[in-house]
């Protein structure tokens, strides 16, 4: 065992827990805030060019969500066997794990581009875009689609970083490219009047400049993984079980897609200022939950590395802490939210329609947002220890399983208010339903740590 990887192992293993996750969390919440600000840049700065020019800005989310799905898939698949091989002291299969994640990710963001270009005007019909809005999600969605490469590659090293324990590597990359891409934003959208099509070439310049900050940390040897072609796996095996720990990413993701597209469907009746008011809603509560987001991505390496360490109470402390300071944390952001809701609204749009609709829907799911630390700790829990049929399931509840048939049933029988209502209801199910199944895996853990205590003695 070389002296760097003695000392992560040390680090990981025995520092406490809150301040290990701390730690490891700081970088990527800010990482998170980032990200998140420069998303929110693209809709602040579109939402200059009009109405159906913000709705484009959700559309197209969902498009952005697809491509995050793989990368996310392979970025938790490969992370989750990494740190727990690293906690095993198997650092040569984990090499294996990185680089397999990594070329596969590229492979797909390179399919996803060239379907998507290849079927664009229908795949944003499909998405939810109405005939106004179809011009500006297609000169937005150009570009997005020319970046899913990069958008996917960089969502594996940023979470190959992450369950290592390294997130300030990845932070350095993510900021970086996040503050371009507002830059980009305000010279290209704003200076030199390239509309929509503006937004979209700065987030993919972005992407790739954001790409290449990742890969510095892997080529320069500063962390145990590696991108090497040599490591690459072509057996079933290997890529099976990426996909299959990676399962509960793709699902999130995925359905976030389906659900936008469902969302933005069940809103076009109500016009563009509906769908707008919906984007911007979900832009906001994003970034107030990222926090919590970027917490639980620091519990993450730390459940992943202490359960392959066969450390088993450090896991399930490490789970508490982190569900009950995300709760505080969103109690604290629900205030702020019902409080200034119609003022957060109108910085993006200063449409007495839109501001209506997204003030309405922005109080009711900052309230349901207490209560969501509770579905995200379940589905990273069990995702990170391997678990992937519970974490699959867990993670494709809040905006799949239980929000698209509360969002039809509620949109039919409630109109736009059923809409307003649809995510609150489901946050609130989710949370509901992801408690047993922690509870149960806690017995299994202290059972466990009890095996593992009479082995050693």
């Amino acid at each position: 065992m070389d002296e760097s990887f003695r000392k992560q192992y040390e680090r990981m293993a025995n520092t406490p827990i809150h301040k290990l996750i701390l730690t490891l969390a700081i970088p990527t919440i800010i990482s998170m805030l980032v990200a998140n600000v420069y998303n929110m840049a693209d809709t602040y700065f579109v939402s200059e060019l009009g109405t159906s020019a913000s709705g484009a800005t959700g559309i197209v989310f969902g498009l952005m969500s697809i491509i995050q799905a793989f990368g996310f898939m392979f970025g938790h698949g490969a992370g989750s066997h990494i740190s727990r091989l690293l906690g095993s002291r198997e650092v040569e299969t984990a090499k294996i794990y990185s680089s397999t994640g990594f070329y596969y990710s590229l492979l797909c963001g390179c399919a996803v581009a060239a379907a998507g270009l290849l079927f664009q005007t229908p795949l944003m019909k499909v998405l939810g875009s109405t005939d106004s809005i179809l011009p500006y999600a297609n000169a937005y969605s150009f570009f997005i689609l020319l970046a899913a490469p990069a958008m996917t590659a960089s969502c594996v090293m940023n979470n190959i970083l992450r369950y290592e324990g390294k997130a300030t590597y990845a932070m350095v990359g993510l900021t970086s490219g996040g503050l371009l891409n507002i830059f980009g934003d305000w010279l290209l959208v704003r200076k030199m009047q390239m509309g929509i099509a503006g937004a979209g070439i700065s987030t993919a310049v972005s992407q790739y400049i954001g790409l290449i900050l990742l890969m510095l940390p892997f080529l320069s040897g500063r962390v145990e993984s590696s991108l090497s072609i040599r490591y690459f796996s072509r057996k079933a095996r290997t890529i099976s079980s990426i996909v299959l720990v990676g399962m509960p990413s793709m699902m999130r993701q995925g359905l976030n897609s389906v659900s936008v597209m469902v969302l933005n469907l069940c809103a076009s009746p109500f016009g563009d200022a509906a769908i707008a008011a919906l984007s911007i809603t979900s832009r906001i509560v994003n970034f107030m939950f990222c926090i919590s987001v970027g917490i639980g991505q620091g519990f993450q390496p730390v459940s992943a590395f202490n359960y392959g360490a066969r450390k088993f109470e450090r896991v399930k402390s490490a789970c508490v802490f982190t569900c009950t300071s995300c709760i505080l944390l969103m109690s604290a952001a629900a205030v702020f939210g019902v409080m200034f809701a119609r003022p957060l609204i109108a910085l993006f749009r200063e449409d007495p329609e839109v501001i209506q609709i997204g003030a309405t829907a922005l109080r009711l799911q900052s309230i349901s947002m207490v209560l969501m630390p509770i579905s995200l700790c379940g589905n990273m829990l069990f995702q990170s220890v391997g678990r992937a049929a519970e974490g699959t399931f867990l993670a494709s509840i809040r905006s799949g399983v239980v929000f698209i048939p509360v969002l039809l049933v509620f949109s039919h029988f409630g109109g736009i208010l059923g809409i307003q209502l649809a995510q609150p209801a489901a946050d609130l199910m989710a949370s509901a339903i992801t408690v047993p199944f922690l509870l149960h895996f806690f017995r299994e853990l202290e059972k466990m740590q009890k095996s593992a205590a009479g082995a050693s003695v």
